[in-house]
């Protein structure tokens, strides 16, 4: 009897939250471990499907890189990085797109299997995604100029849940690769959501990276900005990001650890989270 208590708790503990967030845009940026192990992917695709089903709007950023390192290698197109972004020509830029798209698909596929609407589009679809080159050195990569969210409103308010690949357009009508963090974050923006959540393979927020005793639970704006000075690298730029999103809109961003089973339910419908909360 007292496992069924338990249960029972858990969804009586959810309720607040379900009604706060009930008819509100929570944009997902997926990518890391949990794209990759098949395992964890169904796991994420169970949450957001719960999410969508309990009220809220998701929509799914999401990334590919390994794909698209995996499609380079088997078509003998070597890759080449530059501070993390992968120098795009144009046969590199159609390989990533055509890997992205095949992940879009498949990601389309599980959250129907689920009992989901959902469609998949990328930044090219109705200009959803304007772009201008981030850097000649990188090539087609690009940094997002615009975004056009008239598509995504009516997507939702038909009830789909949309599936973003990170591939936009300039104004000649070139295709760019988009790094999916900046996707996420644009689009969080341009759609004014209620969240924003990184799943990727870290716990969260870390004070000192090196002691793992030190992960942050939630960090208010003004103690995120004077914690920049303290930190380098990924952490840093993910950092930088979060405070870009809150000062443009976006109430919550919420770093996850993808490799967590159902780490998205437990930061969001529970009271003490898994996570990293910036507010």
């Amino acid at each position: 009897m007292q496992k069924y208590l338990e249960k029972a708790q858990v969804l009586i503990e959810s309720l607040p939250y379900i009604r706060k967030f009930a008819s509100k845009i929570v944009l997902i940026k997926y990518g890391g471990s949990a794209m990759e192990n098949e395992e964890l992917k169904h796991c994420v695709m169970q949450d957001i499907a719960l999410l969508k089903l309990v009220g809220l709007k998701p929509v799914i950023v999401h990334g590919g890189g390994k794909d698209i390192s995996r499609l380079c290698e088997n078509l003998g197109v070597k890759s080449e990085f530059k501070n993390g972004l992968r120098v795009s020509d144009k046969e590199t830029t159609k390989i990533a797109e055509m890997a992205l798209l095949q992940i879009n698909k498949n990601l389309v596929q599980n959250l129907e299997c689920l009992g989901v609407k959902a469609i998949g589009i990328c930044g090219k679809d109705g200009r959803l995604l304007h772009c201008v080159k981030k850097d000649e050195d990188l090539g087609f990569v690009g940094e997002i100029s615009k975004v056009k969210v008239g598509i995504l409103n009516e997507l939702l308010e038909k009830d789909f849940l949309p599936v973003i690949a990170p591939v936009g357009m300039d104004e000649e009508f070139n295709t760019y690769n988009i790094n999916a963090d900046d996707a996420a974050c644009a689009l969080a923006k341009a759609l004014r959501a209620e969240k924003l959540v990184f799943l990727s393979d870290i716990a969260g927020l870390y004070r000192n990276y090196e002691d793992k005793n030190s992960l942050i639970s939630k960090i208010s704006l003004s103690e995120a900005k004077g914690l920049l000075s303290s930190l380098q690298g990924g952490m840093l730029v993910k950092l930088r990001s979060c405070i870009d999103v809150c000062e443009n809109g976006v109430k919550k961003v919420h770093i996850l650890d993808g490799r967590v089973k159902h780490s998205l339910l437990l930061e969001i419908f529970t009271d003490e989270g898994i996570g990293t909360l910036v507010v």
